[in-house]
């Protein structure tokens, strides 16, 4: 799955961020804590989509009928 690298390498590219965030010396730690937060959150939200793609790869849907979603939608 294509999507599975992507991922991959924007979780990398956010722990560089982190890093460079971490030793910067010029910066305080309450300016380190707000600019740290939301890359933490996106961090956190690229690993769950990982993990789930890996799972779906792994493990991939028994229904060969497709998504269901479908037949409840209101054209």
């Amino acid at each position: 799955m294509v999507s599975i690298t992507h991922i991959e390498t924007a979780l990398a590219a956010v722990d560089a961020e982190v890093k460079a965030l971490i030793y910067n010396q010029s910066l305080s730690q309450n300016e380190k804590d707000e600019k740290m937060l939301p890359l933490l959150r996106e961090s956190k939200v690229l690993k769950q989509a990982h993990e789930d793609l890996c799972y779906l790869r792994d493990n991939p849907p028994s229904s060969q009928s497709g998504c269901k979603a479908g037949r409840y939608r209101k054209e």
